[in-house]
């Protein structure tokens, strides 16, 4: 899926910061910010990015080709530059034979937290030309404001009145190419082209209750170097998989013998939604016991990341342990500080992203399970299934309720 950041614009109300350097370059919490940006798109699955850039566009380029995220992520980075300034719609019509049929696009200089995929399910399921994230503020001056209906969003102007609360456009969308065919060379994808769009009931909008922050002011940059770097560290929820998130018919390793269980594909999403990171952490000692190979253990998370995407929910990472002291595989009999109780998998994952442990929930089957939230100090709860028939979303609901938030 292709991701597209407008990096274009002068940031001229922030002064000498930019004088010389892109806003979506300028550091906040010693990196650039555009890589918080980069770091989070990738996480839903978009690792094919373009950025359309203008005013030094060459750091942009020196940018995508010394980033770390960007290599450690195996993204695939392109650089467009507008020959004059175009606006966001121009922009985008500059570079219309490098977009993808249906495609993310994001603001470079401001972060709304939510869950990206939610925007291309309500995409495909509303038939719209153009989904849009949403965020209710009290002062909508700034922003673009929006008037919604259920889902159809039925006003858009680019700005709204001083002091007045309401819905912003959050500048995150997902759409199809044809909307850059209804503006220019020169035009603004705000002003000339959504409202127009949404005249036609083809505009759709989803709420994103997430943290917001847009860098363009001095007050906001600054706020950005405490604030924003303090949300960037969030909940995880930590998810054991057979017994868990697939009715446990012992050594599950392909995907006709599995079986979601009831709440499942809604929790993950729901966790998405509140911006919550989700990782599976799972011990697969039928590798070990000779049952399946880890081709087949990654062919079906790779099944489970495409089923969940056809509902608007992602896992930010599958970790797996293959090992069992007792295995029949030499190469994989051995004892394991990732195989569950020992914390080695959760450890892993809180040292590569940015986990909030204190907020973060394991839920498992097993007491194995909470045995290595405790060693990792996250909280952690045994979860059981009839016949596969739990609701899983309300158990995590309650254990929000009761462990992390009273």
């Amino acid at each position: 899926m292709q991701a597209v950041f407008l990096v274009g614009g002068l940031g001229s109300r922030l002064g000498d910061l930019t004088r010389q350097t892109p806003k979506p370059l300028l550091e906040v919490g010693g990196r650039a910010f555009l890589d918080y940006l980069v770091e989070d798109v990738a996480r839903h699955g978009f690792t094919d990015m373009l950025f359309l850039a203008q005013f030094e566009a060459d750091q942009v380029r020196d940018y995508c080709a010394q980033s770390s995220t960007i290599k450690r992520l195996g993204i695939k980075a392109t650089v467009l530059e507008e020959p004059d300034r175009a606006g966001t719609g121009g922009a985008l019509w500059h570079a219309r034979e490098y977009l993808a049929d249906r495609f993310l696009l994001l603001n470079g200089d401001s972060w709304l937290q939510g869950n990206y995929c939610a925007l291309k399910n309500l995409l495909e399921s509303r038939g719209a030309l153009c989904a849009v994230a949403l965020r209710e503020l009290e002062d909508t001056g700034r922003f673009g404001r929006v008037e919604l209906d259920g889902h159809n969003i039925t006003a858009f102007a680019e700005r709204g009145g001083e002091g007045e609360g309401g819905r912003i456009n959050g500048g995150i969308y997902f759409m199809h190419k044809t909307v850059v065919d209804r503006g220019g060379p020169v035009c603004s994808l705000e002003a000339d082209i959504l409202p127009n769009i949404a005249c036609e009931g083809v505009l759709a909008g989803i709420d994103f209750p997430g943290y917001f922050i847009d860098i363009g002011l001095p007050d906001s940059f600054a706020l950005a170097q405490t604030e924003f770097v303090n949300a960037w560290r969030r909940p995880a929820l930590f998810l054991d998989r057979d017994g868990v998130l697939n009715v446990d018919h012992g050594h599950v390793g392909s995907i006709d013998r599995f079986e979601w269980i009831d709440g499942a594909i809604e929790t993950v999403r729901y966790a998405n939604d509140l911006g919550w990171l989700v990782f599976v952490v799972t011990n697969q000692a039928g590798v070990a016991k000779g049952h399946y190979d880890e081709e087949a253990v990654q062919a079906l998370h790779r099944f489970m990341q495409a089923e969940l995407l056809k509902h608007g929910a992602h896992i930010d990472e599958y970790r797996y342990c293959p090992y069992h002291p007792e295995g029949i595989v030499e190469r994989y009999r051995c004892v394991s500080n990732d195989r569950k109780p020992e914390p080695g998998m959760l450890l892993d994952l809180m040292e590569r992203w940015p986990v909030d442990k204190t907020r973060s929930l394991m839920l498992g089957d097993k007491e194995s399970d909470v045995a290595a939230a405790r060693a990792a100090r996250v909280a952690g709860q045994i979860v059981s299934s009839n016949n596969g028939t739990m609701n899983l979303l309300v158990i995590f609901n309650k254990n929000i309720i009761q462990k992390l938030y009273i």
